[in-house]
């Protein structure tokens, strides 16, 4: 019950605030569904991107995607996604999900200080000037998050859309489920290759599962998104991430500074006798 309410609260974040999602899913397959993080990632990758396909089709029947961003934005970040991708199969498990719980702060600041309100009129006729190249390298850089961490990238993308292409918040919002589905496929298509070639899979079972769940849940989410205070809801959801975060941030981090234990000398005094016994061999000491 806890993992489908995991999986329902994956969609109802993508479709409010076209991010978080992801932030979500990958604590939720290695702390409550059991899986390793690398498989996690990968089958985040999967569930995002087709929760964000299904959440991307009101807001393309409202005209509220901005193609032209998707282009600019989108391309480079699906390059950066592979990059990163590639960085991620050969980095330990712990040390990504420490950069993932890093992410998860950043994410909460981004989203917080977006809370606070619509830049002014001069900020956003400088931020209007922004050139294309700007916004491709911005891109990038989201994508080598997205591919490294496995998180769709939408806290960042956002924010980039509104401040960068000038975009409105609900019109953003659109677009960067655009992006993120681009991305979320080319950093599964990269980690599959890299399980497939360790002998690790991906649980389709567990993909569709929450997929399909996580599709109901954004399309409650767009309905809700109309009717609910942005700023409040982000600034909840910031405190979120925070304490998901320091929960990922603990967990791993107490794994790299677990001291070692060195070997222990054992002294036996008296030959063992041997007691052979369902085939296993049990030594005990007189």
């Amino acid at each position: 019950m806890v993992v489908l309410i995991g999986a329902l609260v994956i969609g109802l974040t993508l479709g409010m605030l076209g991010s978080g999602g992801s932030a979500i899913t990958v604590p939720v397959l290695i702390y409550l569904v059991g899986h390793g993080a690398k498989e996690s990632i990968a089958e985040s990758m999967a569930i995002v991107g087709i929760i964000s396909v299904a959440a991307a089709i009101p807001y393309a029947r409202s005209n509220q995607i901005h193609w032209r961003s998707v282009w600019y934005f989108g391309v480079p970040g699906m390059l950066g996604t592979f990059v990163g991708a590639w960085l991620g199969g050969i980095a330990t498990e712990a040390i990504q999900l420490i950069v993932f719980a890093l992410v998860l702060f950043a994410a909460a600041y981004s989203m917080l200080r977006n809370s606070k309100g619509r830049a002014t009129e001069t900020e956003s006729a400088e931020l209007h000037r922004s050139p294309i190249w700007k916004i491709a390298i911005e891109g990038t850089i989201v994508g080598i998050v997205t591919g490294f961490v496995g998180v769709g990238g939408g806290f960042l993308i956002v924010p980039a859309l509104v401040i960068l292409g000038r975009l409105p918040m609900r019109l953003a919002i659109g677009t960067s489920l655009i992006i993120i589905a681009m991305k979320a496929f080319v950093g599964f298509t990269k980690y599959e290759h890299y399980l497939l070639s360790h002998n690790l899979s991906v649980d389709a079972q567990t993909v569709i599962v929450f997929a399909v769940i996580g599709v109901v849940g954004s399309l409650i989410g767009r309905s809700i998104n109309a009717r609910l205070n942005q700023r409040v809801l982000r600034q909840v959801f910031a405190g979120f991430l925070i304490v998901l975060g320091g929960f990922v941030m603990y967990r791993e981090g107490s794994k790299l500074v677990k001291p070692t234990v060195g070997p222990v000398a054992i002294s036996v005094s008296a030959t063992p006798d041997l007691i052979f016994k369902d085939d296993v061999t049990v030594a005990y000491q007189h």
